[in-house]
């Protein structure tokens, strides 16, 4: 099998300067695709044949002397959750096994104009019904790190694709951290824009108006240059990841609302990791929690799991889920439409109270967790109501930042004493995208997080 995948920006420069064909990344990348899927389930549908005529297109616009898009001829995962015309999409559950789109996704039309090779659809949780990508029809995706440990959800497929070196870099949908949980359990960053940056046409207002699309990658600067093809307009990301942050104050709060639950050591350890690198760099680092209560959590929630129900009922079908989706689709069908209006109609006053907090500070750090991330079939049998409940136990930190809209991230920052990652999370105020990147590129520049493998990329 040959080596680990390049970043986005080294294929795109190689293949612009000849150094290699679009094809023969193309191939390499599909060749560690088959080769590790047994092992990593990382996948829903390689499409071989596609993803090398769209690579060969490539080759012939350069050898034409066209001009080469700024993707051209990076590979690319996307969640199964995100349609491709002529290409099966699932979104992990059976009720779609046989759903081929006639029509694609604004962000995969921006993509391929950006000269991106769509490689395949990543394994996620049914329906991003999850956290873990185990609660998919087609088996559990793993962990490149621990293969007894899941990837994170919903997006964990498109995470476990990345940091295994199978693609340059992959799109997830984030509806209550699923962008950012798999890419802190990989050990990449992940990008939650802020609400209405990139369309998530033609699903409209998803999850309740709290889901977006975005991407998870090696580095900062390949996600940025994927925001960069994806948004409408705006500054550049790209150059705000090769920029500087500036001298910011940092809030570090660790609290959450659930009463006796906290993170544990390993994950404060990450806290305190990016806090002294912070501090190192000239940052001025001050202890502040954030004003979010149980109430807040609540209605967090009832967006998200009343949505649940929407899609379900949207949909039909409902005896073809498997027991926990439809456990989960259940209780958010018992959530009264009218409860789940009136958490979305708080949710300014709600953000209006969570942002006095960068009244003293420009950037608030957060654990991504309160625990190592899950094993593989830790929740097998478990009732949706148990898993939703594990679901929040685990990432408490990530889906009130969906309910208020602004912008988030996920940044590797430390390890642990057996080398798994630990991740965590920068929020900032809305619009600070560029900030949050400039900031997640200095750290990733002081630890080199890229360089790392798990052994399933060696």
């Amino acid at each position: 099998m040959s080596g680990a995948m390049l970043s986005a920006s080294q294929t795109r420069d190689e293949i612009a300067a000849g150094r290699q064909t679009a094809a023969d990344v193309c191939r390499a990348a599909i060749e560690r695709m088959q080769a590790t899927q047994p092992t990593l389930n990382a996948f829903n549908l390689i499409d071989a044949d596609r993803a090398l005529a769209r690579a060969e297109a490539i080759d012939r616009q350069r050898a034409a002397g066209a001009a080469l898009g700024p993707l051209a001829g990076v590979p690319v995962v996307l969640k199964d959750n995100l349609c491709v015309r002529g290409m099966r999409t699932t979104a992990s559950s059976k009720i779609l096994d046989t759903f081929v789109p006639p029509y694609d996704a604004t962000v995969v039309r921006k993509l391929e104009a950006a000269g991106a090779v769509i490689v395949g659809k990543a394994n996620c949780d049914e329906f991003a019904m999850g956290s873990s990508t185990e609660n998919s029809a087609y088996g559990p995706a793993r962990n490149p790190w621990d293969l007894d440990r899941t990837p994170g959800g919903s997006s964990g497929g498109s995470a476990a694709a990345v940091a295994a070196g199978l693609a340059s870099a992959a799109l997830g949908t984030d509806g209550a951290g699923s962008i950012r949980i798999p890419a802190a359990c990989c050990g990449l960053f992940g990008l939650k824009v802020q609400r209405g940056r990139i369309s998530t046409a033609p699903d409209v207002h998803p999850h309740r108006d709290m889901a977006v699309i975005g991407p998870i990658a090696r580095t900062v600067e390949d996600a940025a240059r994927l925001a960069d093809v994806l948004k409408d307009g705006g500054p550049s990301y790209a150059e705000a990841a090769r920029g500087e942050p500036g001298h910011l104050r940092v809030a570090v709060s660790t609290g959450v609302a659930l009463p006796g639950l906290h993170a544990n050591a390993e994950q404060l350890s990450g806290v305190d990791a990016a806090a002294a690198l912070l501090r190192e760099l000239g940052h001025e680092v001050i202890p502040r929690e954030l004003d979010w209560d149980i109430a807040l959590g609540n209605r967090v929630l009832t967006r998200f799991v009343r949505g649940v129900g929407d899609m379900a009922v949207e949909l039909g079908h409902r005896e073809r889920l498997s027991r926990r989706a439809r456990g989960m689709a259940r209780i958010g069908m018992m959530i009264p439409a009218r409860a789940a209006e009136a958490a979305e109609a708080q949710a300014a006053a709600d953000a209006e109270r969570i942002n006095r907090i960068f009244d003293e500070s420009d950037v608030v750090l957060t654990p991504m967790f309160t625990r190592r991330p899950l094993r593989v079939r830790e929740y097998d049998g478990a009732s949706g109501l148990r898993t939703l409940n594990g679901n929040v136990r685990l990432a408490p930190y990530a889906g009130a930042f969906n309910h208020t809209g602004q912008p988030a991230v996920s940044v590797p920052v430390a390890t642990a004493s057996d080398g798994f990652p630990i991740g965590v999370q920068l929020v900032g105020k809305p619009d600070s995208e560029p900030l949050l990147i400039a900031l997640s590129a200095q750290l990733e520049r002081h630890t080199n997080w890229p360089a790392r493998r798990p052994a399933v990329a060696a």
